[in-house]
């Protein structure tokens, strides 16, 4: 069996700041929303994001998320397809950020990644895939 391994996925986060600051998702406290890379897991998705159960915000956890990038995959990625990428997981994220996800449909879909994505300001995005 082989072991997952999780490492911080600075780039990711850095990606999720900037398209919060420049408007796009309001709603998003980037200071609950916490970014992880995956390496060995065996599951096809690219990304997922996990929100904070209710039974944990019952418990007196504030709600929260943390997006996942499946290294192997995410990594092979174009910058453009990373940054939509990105942008689908916090799609899944409520205006009400309960620590719930919306599912796939009406707001979180392809449409809605593309709008979001042809209004980046990409120069400010740069800053993230720097390396070293």
């Amino acid at each position: 069996m082989t072991r997952i391994k999780y490492t911080r996925a600075d780039d990711v986060c850095c990606i999720v700041r900037e398209l919060v600051s420049q408007g796009f998702f309001p709603h998003v406290n980037v200071n609950k929303v916490k970014c992880l890379v995956s390496w060995g897991t065996s599951t096809r998705a690219i990304a997922r994001i996990h929100g904070l159960s209710s039974a944990w915000i019952a418990a007196g956890l504030e709600p929260g998320y943390v997006i996942e990038v499946i290294g192997e995959r995410f990594y092979k990625l174009s910058k453009a397809e990373m940054i939509k990428t990105v942008i689908h997981e916090l799609l899944h994220i409520p205006y009400t950020f309960s620590g719930g996800l919306r599912p796939h449909g009406r707001l979180v879909n392809g449409r809605t990644v593309y709008s979001i994505y042809r209004r980046i300001d990409f120069s400010r995005l740069e800053k993230c895939f720097k390396t070293g």
